[in-house]
């Protein structure tokens, strides 16, 4: 009997305490793609515990492009994900219920990659250039605005058709004359091309300034699940937060959870997305959070120039309030 006692007590002592409840609350990301250095800091948040701390047993699951995870979170096969910001807000137009719950990149990683030998270092060289990317691709889907903003008659720029695995040998084999990929994918680039043999073409230095890779999460998940989601969100940031205080420890985790890595390959790749998270808001408000006005007006360019069967309105597009602020280690840029 006391030994019963004993049990009792114990067990609604484990109960008592914070996310013991949540213990064993299964939630599955789904990545945009498969395993690169934007990737790193979920990695860490496992390998150091802090989803576990959150009473969160996470999945981490590969995905075949922004389409891709965001079917997964609106169809429930996916809590949240990781989704560019233009392919997110033009599915709410398509009937989706997916919403940005946080942010990645601050600044924009849309950009036009070409060789050296034949370098595209103006958005006006791109008259009469073919540029290489899927249907799909992000930078495509914005073009128009881009090419607005800079002055280029879209009809002299010619797309050619890829799949989205075939972009880095498109350019090494110049089937395209450039290649649109966010910049932090210039290391996979220089692999088969030779260091220094690939020239970027930043969009935001030419004027073009929206918001790009995010955290999604259904209204399922918002509206039934709103502290795990909110706990998921702040264990995630903490990792992301490893990542900026220690880029080399991060990475070692990254390839004791993901051996097939190359190492120096998405070490390069890390630590060019962390140039895109050196802003002044994430310092001023904590890692992830989102200015509205510029999602406002992020919203407006893809409304604008993205042929959607209906207007979005920016307030269906994101929301903070499930942020917790986690401090932005890095020095502003």
């Amino acid at each position: 009997m006391i030994r019963k006692l004993i049990s009792t007590a114990a067990l609604l002592a484990a109960l008592a305490l914070p996310g013991a409840a949540n213990a064993q609350e299964k939630f599955t990301f789904a990545l945009n793609w498969f395993p690169v250095g934007d990737h790193a800091a979920y990695w860490v948040a496992l390998e150091k515990g802090y989803f576990a701390e959150k009473g969160l047993d996470v999945t981490l699951e590969n995905s075949k492009g922004s389409g891709d995870s965001i079917a997964k979170v609106d169809s429930g096969r996916a809590d949240a994900g990781l989704a560019d910001a233009a392919v997110i807000i033009g599915s709410r137009a398509r009937g989706t219920t997916v919403k940005i719950v946080g942010m990645i990149f601050d600044k924009t990683p849309m950009n036009v990659f070409s060789p050296k030998d034949a370098p595209i270092t103006e958005p006006k060289q791109l008259k009469g250039k073919t540029i290489a990317a899927p249907p799909g691709d992000s930078q495509r889907q914005m073009w128009p605005a881009f090419a607005k903003a800079n002055g280029i008659d879209e009809s002299k720029v010619t797309w050619i058709n890829i799949e989205p695995t075939a972009k880095v040998a498109a350019l090494a084999e110049k089937r395209a004359d450039a290649v649109s990929d966010y910049t932090t994918g210039q290391p996979l680039f220089e692999k088969p091309m030779g260091k220094g043999n690939v020239v970027a073409l930043p969009w935001s230095q030419h004027g073009f300034d929206m918001y790009s890779m995010s955290i999604m999460a259904s209204e399922k998940t918002m509206t039934e699940r709103p502290e795990v989601l909110k706990a998921f969100l702040e264990a995630a940031y903490k990792g992301w937060q490893d990542v900026m205080k220690d880029p080399q420890a991060a990475l070692a985790i990254f390839k004791k959870r993901v051996p097939e890595i190359d190492e120096t390959l998405i070490g390069e790749n890390m630590l060019l997305g962390l140039d895109l998270m050196a802003t002044q808001r994430y310092k001023d408000h904590g890692i992830g959070w989102m200015e509205e006005a510029k999602m406002c007006d992020s919203v407006e360019l893809v409304n604008t120039y993205m042929e959607l069967p209906s207007k979005v309105a920016c307030a269906d597009v994101f929301t903070n309030e499930f942020l917790t602020k986690v401090d932005m280690p890095l020095d502003v840029k």
